[in-house]
């Protein structure tokens, strides 16, 4: 019987396949006694599951692709650690041979155990790291059923499986960068969780939130995934199938003819040059900066080399991939974000989580409270600066002592290295991110003592509207169309541009094609956003004529309700 599901579509596009299930530890275990005669047998299969996922878990972090981050090797090494830890290797063949019950079950119930004391545990990082070993209880219950899942091999056909999991580890990314799954859908997640990253980044068709799911569908079964609207589509009759395949051939043959548009310069219909650039989370990423033909990086999010590991990455490390970009990119521009830790994005060494971290010690606030982890960053930073037009940005400035701070940080940093002879950039351009209110209403000092500005719509949203992005109970509420919102996006752009200080939009705003003429209208010139998104916002700026997007952008800036502004922008894109 044919039904449809619905979650956040973050990858765009149509994919069509077959169900790959991924289980969930806690949804699916029996509970059943063993017969006597059967016990050590049980206990061999326990201990026959064990060995494999070892054996799955080494073979994986052997073959860590080229290029990945140092976090994944960290997290193969952690979930082995977790996996030989005797809570969970030893106690279960304990409780299969006193209580007489099943494997699983046994498993699931050490688990539970050792999950909750993590709960007790204060330190929210440490606390956090349940989810490993839920992750890795997981994997040895798949070795158990001799299921396909987290654990197997991959399945044949791979390119035509959709993936649908209740959540996505890290260790399954690797397994997403190695293969080409046609798309996935999970349970959990928002548009700005790290799953919806994950698929933004790979650029395939993707549902996050659909709640129920994994408990749904089954194994083999044939679904659509409508990653523009967030449809899961399960079992479709024919005709629905018909359509979407020519939906998806249509969609195929937009991008195909894109790409005729990559060399074409960015101006409007009269004549207005606009700077397209690429978001980025890792060095490896530049590759698909360059296929985007993206005028630049325009955020390099540097925290992502920081992420789940034991210890932060040193001053050799950073520069190296601060260098591989700026000489990957041949002279245009590369602007690296400064630590943006805290919140969602913790080090076990340095984070430091109040009951509300997104309003806690996070970004430049945290740089400022560990001056040596900064020192490093901006010395790695400015050393890279010597091997291409490097930018540096701060994040999250609120406060003028905050941006008087960091530049005397940065002249530290300048000053150590004359001091050792070390070549940068001495004219080296600092701007500040837009990405929080108080920011935006006070913009007079960051025009006179930065260089540029760079907002970031997914936290200035966030902030301006009290809603934690990351929350899908709440996700309803995030509108880059509210009035509060759009109203310090023209501020900004209107007071940059009268101090002749540039302004950039990096957050996902920049990589919404919809939003594109607005922002255009608004006065927007440089725009970046995930390489994926480029060629279609480009698209948009080569149709539009900034005369005709004056007089509608300022009744959308002007109107009282994000319902009325959504059907001005409808008019405007018309």
């Amino acid at each position: 019987m044919s039904f449809t599901l619905h979650g956040a579509g973050v990858g765009g596009g149509i994919a069509i396949g077959r169900v790959h299930l991924i289980s969930s530890a806690r949804l699916e275990v029996a509970h059943y006694a063993v017969a006597p005669e059967h016990i050590e047998l049980e206990v061999m299969r326990f201990s026959t599951a064990v060995d494999n996922v070892r054996a799955e878990l080494q073979g994986l972090r052997r073959n860590v692709p080229e290029g990945a981050p140092a976090e994944l090797g960290a997290f193969l090494s952690l979930h082995l650690m977790i996996l030989d830890d005797a809570t969970l290797s030893q106690a279960p063949r304990d409780l299969i041979r006193s209580l007489r019950c099943n494997a699983e079950w046994a498993l699931v119930q050490q688990m539970d155990y050792l999950v909750a004391q993590f709960d007790k545990i204060e330190d929210p990082y440490l606390r956090e790291r349940k989810a490993d070993v839920v992750q890795v209880v997981e994997r040895a219950l798949k070795a158990m059923q001799e299921q396909p899942g987290r654990g197997s091999a991959t399945p044949a056909h791979e390119a035509s499986l959709i993936v649908v999991a209740h959540d996505l580890s890290p260790a399954d990314m690797i397994l997403f960068k190695q293969h080409q799954y046609a798309g996935f859908v999970t349970d959990l997640g928002g548009v700005t969780s790290h799953t919806a990253i994950v698929a933004r980044s790979l650029n395939i068709p993707a549902i996050v939130g659909a709640h129920s799911a994994r408990q749904m569908v089954n194994e083999g079964e044939l679904v659509i995934i409508d990653g523009v609207h967030g449809v899961l589509i399960v079992d479709p009759d024919e005709r629905v199938l018909k359509e979407y395949v020519e939906r998806q051939r249509q969609i195929e043959l937009g991008r195909q003819k894109l790409k005729r548009i990559r060399a074409t310069p960015t101006t409007t219909r009269d004549g207005a040059a606009v700077d397209l650039h690429a978001n980025i989370e890792l060095p490896q990423d530049v590759e698909k900066v360059r296929e985007s033909g993206a005028s630049g990086v325009g955020l390099f999010r540097s925290e992502f080399l920081f992420l789940n590991r034991k210890e932060l990455p040193g001053e050799d490390e950073q520069f190296e991939a601060y260098r591989h970009v700026a000489q990957a990119m041949h002279g245009m521009p590369v602007t690296i974000r400064t630590l943006d830790l805290g919140a969602d994005k913790a080090v076990n060494s340095s984070a430091r989580s109040g009951p509300n971290p997104a309003m806690g010690l996070r970004a430049i606030r945290l740089c400022l409270a560990e001056p040596q982890m900064f020192q490093t960053q901006l010395r790695a930073i400015l050393r890279a600066s010597h091997y291409g037009k490097i930018r540096l940005l701060l994040p999250m400035l609120a406060h003028a002592h905050e941006i008087d701070q960091a530049l005397a940080m940065i002249g530290r940093a300048k000053q150590s290295l004359d001091e050792q002879k070390v070549p940068y950039d001495q004219g080296i351009e600092v701007g500040g991110m837009i990405e929080v209110p108080a920011a935006a209403l006070s913009l007079g000092v960051f025009v006179r003592k930065l260089d540029f500005l760079s907002i970031g719509t997914n936290d200035l949203i966030q902030y301006t509207l009290a809603i934690d992005r990351t929350d899908d109970s709440v996700s309803h509420l995030y509108n880059p169309l509210h009035p509060a919102v759009l109203h310090l996006i023209a501020h900004t752009i209107k007071t940059g541009s009268r101090g002749n200080v540039p302004v950039a939009v990096c957050g996902e705003m920049a990589g919404d094609v919809t939003l594109t003429r607005l922002l255009l209208g608004f006065g927007l010139r440089q725009f970046s956003m995930h390489p994926a998104n480029l060629l279609a916002v480009k698209q948009q700026v080569l149709k539009s004529d900034l005369g005709e997007l004056d007089k509608l952008s300022s009744r959308i800036l002007h109107a009282d309700d994000p319902e009325k502004a959504k059907r001005l922008l409808e008019k405007l894109n018309a």
